[in-house]
Order: structure tokens, then C-alpha cells, then sequence
């Protein structure tokens, strides 16, 4: 099941998506892997009397579904990732980290947007963080010049 088309973001898809996550966890912890879910934007659009996001932390089982926190698109749809991280601790072990381009809200590499994040890190005990990645969806100019330019940035945060 994919939610990652417009026309798949269904009341009857939503209901089913805790279920097959917790399942996909199941499979994934008798392998020895961890199973986790990451967010886009439309996560955080409204479903029955609560957000979407939160229906899944709600409805899914913390020992079989991590969540994969996209920094950008939790920050896109307008929402603060301590807040999250206050609410929920513990859950969220993996981050994708990438930066807000002023103005427009594209994706821009990590330290030229308006992401802050000293402030997100200093909260990754709370958080649960485990592991992180920069990721670079899209560039508007060479994608591996990017993903160096971000990880610089970052050599120099020590996070």
C-alpha cells in the first residue's frame, strides 16, 4: 500500500495504514531489522478529529514501527519537530535532514534555508535519534555538489 500520490491519501487508506505499518514492523523485527515510516508534508493535513501524523503514532506500535522524521517536509507543513518530539519521546530514531530555501520553500542544502537546526539537534535525546541522513531530493544546480555542500555544513555543527 502507498500513500504517496494524492488519489491514494484516502480516508480508506489512512484506516488501513497503522495495521499493515505494525505488520511491516513484525516482518522486519523476526529479520533483525527495525521497520520506520517517513513523513511528507501531508501527514500533517487533518484526518477524522486529529492530524494524520498523529493518528499513525497513535495507532502503530513503538516497538515494531519507528519514524523516520523528514526534517524538511515536518517544517513544510508548518509544524515544530520539539513539539513532536515533546509529545511523542523516544520515537523517532532516524531523521532526513535538509534545509528550507527562504521564500519559496524549496529544498536548498542543509545550512543555506531557514532550518534551525542546533536547535532540533540539541533535542535528539528526546527525540530518540539513532541514526541521521542528509538527503537531497532535488538541487537546482549539481545534486552531488549539493550533498557536498550540506555535508560540510554539517562537519562543522558536529552533530
Amino acid at each position: 500500500m502507498r500513500v504517496s500520490l494524492p488519489e491514494e491519501r484516502t480516508g480508506k487508506f489512512y484506516e488501513k495504514l497503522p495495521d499493515l505499518l505494525n505488520k511491516s514492523g513484525e516482518k522486519t523485527k523476526a529479520a533483525g531489522i527495525q521497520f520506520a515510516y517517513h513523513n511528507h508534508d501531508f501527514e500533517f493535513e487533518k484526518y477524522n478529529d486529529t492530524l494524520l501524523y498523529e493518528y499513525l503514532l497513535e495507532k502503530t506500535d513503538p516497538k515494531l514501527v519507528g519514524m523516520e522524521m523528514d526534517l524538511y517536509w515536518i517544517e513544510k507543513a508548518g509544524q515544530d519537530p520539539l513539539a513532536w518530539f515533546e509529545k511523542y519521546p523516544g520515537r523517532f530514531p532516524l531523521w532526513h535532514v535538509k534545509d528550507m530555501e527562504k521564500g519559496t520553500k524549496d529544498i536548498t542544502e542543509v545550512g543555506n534555508g531557514t532550518i534551525d537546526f542546533d536547535k532540533i539537534f540539541a533535542a535528539r535525546n528526546k527525540a530518540g535519534l539513532k541514526d541521521w541522513f542528509v538527503e537531497q531530493d532535488e538541487s537546482k544546480g549539481d545534486i552531488f555538489q549539493s550533498i557536498e555542500q550540506s555535508h560540510k555544513y554539517l562537519d562543522t555543527k558536529k552533530y
